[in-house]
């Protein structure tokens, strides 16, 4: 009876931790698609920056059939990179004060939002990225600037706008954004610098990704220590 018993508890036992492995192996990549990815390929002050923006989901399950994303008052031009599954059009407004471009020439207007609209709505489970190149402001070392994201769906909407805290829990619907470094002295290699920048700036995307590899392991890990106590649970009964 004893014998029974113990080998009950190790098939329970083997049971939990095969169950946990698979919700670790399952919630890393939920976990890693809660929000919308900004990845920068720089980050520095003064360069220009192509922002690559993954879309990874659709509202609620709903297909996702136009993108908005707000252009910060502070990044005064934009070329938007074609995607060929979607159109895209670019939305202009005034300046609050005209300004001046580096031939002279005045410049009264902006690019205030680039449009994405998808030639067939994009089903959810799927995953594309837009890509924008903009000049970041030379005095925003420092600073960090949200893009703010209106995913729409066949049936409904996401706006992705919410600020982020530091210190703070992350909003539901945190709207996209880089933190700008410091300028790159002329002459000197900056790409790589870039690159580590982006990872640290680009809204926890890189976190996300080492919690999501980490989550997946430690899952697996979980799930073969389940199947060696599953197995040894079976040896020993049928030994008796």
């Amino acid at each position: 009876m004893q014998f029974q018993r113990t080998t009950f508890q190790k098939t329970a036992l083997a049971a939990s931790a095969l169950a946990a492995g698979s919700f670790l192996a399952l919630a890393a990549p939920l976990a890693a698609s809660a929000h919308i990815d900004i990845n920068p390929s720089s980050t520095a002050a003064g360069s220009y920056a192509v922002l690559s923006f993954a879309l990874p989901h659709g509202c609620d399950g709903s297909p996702t059939t136009n993108i908005s994303i707000t252009i910060p008052e502070s990044v005064v031009s934009v070329t938007p990179t074609v995607n060929p599954d979607w159109t895209v059009a670019k939305t202009a407004v005034d300046l609050a004060e005209p300004i001046s471009d580096e031939e002279g020439n005045t410049i009264s207007t902006r690019i205030g939002a680039v449009v994405y609209t998808a030639i067939t709505p994009m089903e959810d489970g799927l995953r594309t990225t837009f890509d924008l190149s903009v000049p970041l402001p030379a005095d925003a070392a420092g600073k960090t600037l949200e893009f703010p994201l209106l995913q729409t769906c066949a049936g409904g909407s996401t706006t992705w706008d919410q600020h982020t805290v530091e210190g703070e829990a992350e909003p539901e619907h945190p709207a996209p954004s880089i933190t700008v470094t410091a300028a790159v002295a002329e002459g000197e290699h900056g790409h790589a610098a870039g690159a580590t920048d982006a990872e640290e700036s680009s809204g926890g995307a890189a976190g996300d990704d080492v919690l999501a590899r980490v989550l997946g392991v430690g899952g697996l890990v979980v799930g073969a220590i389940g199947i060696v106590l599953a197995v040894t649970g079976r040896r020993s009964t049928r030994s008796v």
